[in-house]
C-alpha cells in the first residue's frame, strides 16, 4: 500500500519539532451491504475507502490528524502541517523500521468480491422463505448481509511496523410474529472473520428456525414478575451484561480518568470466586479477533479476573506506559479517522463445570434470561438496566412460560460478586461496541450463569 522509505520520511516530519512519538496508520477498505425486507431488496450499498491517519504525542498531548489519500505529497504536507502544532524539545528520529510479529494467522476461503452479487441475494432469499414458512404467524422477517475487506499498515517511530490483511462476514435476522393484538420478536446473528465459507459452515434454514421460534413463542408471554429474584442469565448474548456494565469499566482510560469502581483493584477481590473473564483476540475466526490491533500491537489473551480476583486492565500504548503495565493489544479505532483507544475484543466470562440443565434446576421461582435487547449503563457506577427480548420464568426448577416486558436492573460490581453458579456450555455473539464516537466489532460471551438475585422489573400485578 505504501512504501517504507515514505513512512520513514513522514514519521521523522512528524517528529521534526521535538514530539515524543510519532504514528502512520494506513487503511484501504470495501464494503457491501444488503437488506432484504418483505421479500424484496429494500437496500443495497457498497463503497470503499482509502486514507491515513497521522498521530504525534508531545508530553501529555495528543495531535492527531487524517487525509483521504496516500499520495506522497499529500502525507508529506499533513504530516508538516500536524508537526507544526508541537513545540517539544525530544531528539527522537526514525533510522530503521523492523515488521512486528504475530502468532495470529487465519486463511480466508472464499473472499465476498469473489462472490456474485445475486449469489449473497439468495442467501437473504432462503432464510427469508424458511422462516416464512415456519408459521403463518411470522408477519415481518428482516435480514441484513455485510462483509468488509480490509487492509492495514501501521509504523510507529519506536522503530516497528505491521500490516494485516482481514474479512469479515455478518448475516443478522429480525423476525416479528403477530396473532391478534399479541406481538412477538426475535432477533439473531452470525459473524466472523471470515469470507463467504461462513455460510458452508452454519445451517441457515435452522437459524430462520430458531429464530421464527422465539418470535412465535414469544405470543404466548405472560406478564413478568417484579421484585428481588434469582436469575439464570443464558449463554452468549448474556455476556453484553459483563461487556457493558464491568467490561468498560476496566478500559485503563477509565481508570486513568478515575472513572471507573475498578480503579486500584489489582490484586484484589471484585467477583465470586467462581467467575473467571478474559479478553481474547486471538481466538481464530472470531468476530472481534484480529492480527494486530489498531496500533500495530500483536493481538493477545489477556485474563481480566481469574478466580474472582482482578489481574489485568484492557491497556492501549498510551495508558500501558502511564501505568507501568503491559500492553494488551486493544488499542483499537473505527478507521483511520480516529483515535485509537482501549477497547474490548471478544470479552467473556469463561466457562464453569456446572451443567446448564443443573443451574437451572436450582432456582424454584426465578427468571431465565436467554437474550437481550437495548439497555442503559453508567459507565463511571456500574449501574445498568436491561431489557430481557426474550426470558422465561422458573418454576420449581424447570422452565416454564415466556415473559414480556421484563427489565433487569442493577449494579455490574455488585452482579460479578452475586455469581453463584458457571455453566460449562460457552457460547459467543458478535456486536459491535460504541465508546467515543466510535463503532468496532466486538464479540461477547459466557457460558449459562446464576446470579443470587437481581432486581427484576415486571408488569405482573
Amino acid at each position: 500500500m505504501i512504501e517504507k522509505r515514505v513512512v520513514k520520511k513522514i514519521l521523522n516530519i512528524l517528529l521534526g519539532n521535538g514530539a515524543d512519538f510519532s504514528e502512520v496508520f494506513v487503511q484501504k477498505k470495501a464494503f457491501n451491504n444488503l437488506r432484504l425486507e418483505d421479500s424484496k431488496v429494500e437496500n443495497s450499498t457498497s463503497g470503499s475507502e482509502l486514507g491515513c491517519g497521522l498521530r504525534v504525542w508531545a508530553g501529555e498531548s495528543t495531535f492527531y490528524a487524517y487525509i483521504d489519500s496516500i499520495k506522497e505529497d499529500k502525507l508529506i504536507n499533513a504530516a508538516r502541517v500536524l508537526s507544526s502544532a508541537v513545540n517539544g524539545s525530544s531528539k527522537v528520529k526514525v533510522l530503521n523500521l523492523t515488521e512486528t510479529r504475530s502468532s495470529y494467522d487465519i486463511s480466508i476461503k472464499k473472499a465476498p468480491s469473489a462472490v456474485q452479487p445475486d449469489d449473497k441475494i439468495e442467501i437473504l432469499r432462503l432464510i427469508d422463505r424458511e422462516s416464512r414458512n415456519f408459521s403463518s404467524h411470522i408477519v415481518q422477517v428482516t435480514s441484513v448481509l455485510s462483509d468488509v475487506e480490509e487492509e492495514i499498515f501501521v509504523a510507529n517511530s519506536y522503530g516497528f511496523f505491521s500490516s494485516e490483511k482481514s474479512v469479515r462476514t455478518l448475516l443478522g435476522l429480525s423476525i416479528v410474529a403477530k396473532r391478534g393484538n399479541d406481538v412477538g420478536t426475535a432477533y439473531k446473528s452470525i459473524g466472523r472473520t471470515c469470507g463467504y465459507e461462513l455460510f458452508e459452515k452454519e445451517n441457515l434454514a435452522e437459524l430462520a428456525v430458531k429464530t421464527s421460534g422465539v418470535a412465535v413463542t414469544m405470543l404466548d408471554a405472560v406478564d413478568a414478575p417484579a421484585g428481588e429474584l434469582p436469575v439464570v442469565i443464558g449463554p452468549a448474548f448474556g455476556g453484553v451484561i459483563f461487556h457493558e456494565a464491568c467490561g468498560h469499566g476496566l478500559e485503563a482510560d477509565a481508570v486513568l480518568k478515575g472513572a471507573s469502581v475498578f480503579k486500584d483493584k489489582i490484586g484484589k477481590k471484585i467477583a465470586s470466586e467462581v467467575v473467571t473473564a478474559i479478553d481474547d483476540s486471538t481466538i481464530e475466526y472470531r468476530w472481534g479477533s484480529y492480527k494486530f490491533d489498531g496500533e500495530g500491537f500483536p493481538s493477545c489473551r489477556t485474563v481480566l479476573i481469574k478466580d474472582g480476583i482482578l489481574q489485568s486492565y484492557i491497556n492501549d500504548l498510551k495508558t500501558s506506559r502511564k501505568m507501568g503495565e503491559s500492553q494488551t493489544g486493544n488499542g483499537r479505532r473505527q478507521s483511520y479517522r480516529y483515535i485509537p483507544y482501549p477497547r474490548m475484543s471478544n470479552t467473556y466470562i469463561d466457562r464453569g463445570i456446572e451443567e446448564p440443565e443443573s443451574i437451572i434446576g436450582s432456582v424454584n421461582k426465578g427468571i431465565y434470561a436467554k437474550e437481550f435487547a437495548g439497555g442503559q449503563v453508567d459507565p463511571v457506577t456500574g449501574n445498568f438496566v436491561f431489557g430481557i427480548s426474550e426470558g422465561y420464568l422458573i418454576e420449581g426448577g424447570k422452565i416454564s412460560f415466556p415473559i414480556k416486558d421484563a427489565t433487569l436492573i442493577g449494579n455490574g460490581p455488585d452482579i460479578l460478586k452475586k455469581i453463584e453458579a458457571v455453566g460449562n456450555n460457552l457460547d459467543f455473539a458478535p456486536g459491535f461496541c460504541g465508546k467515543n464516537g466510535q463503532s468496532v466489532p466486538n464479540e461477547v460471551g459466557q457460558p449459562t450463569i446464576k446470579v443470587s438475585k437481581i432486581t427484576v422489573g415486571g408488569t405482573k400485578k
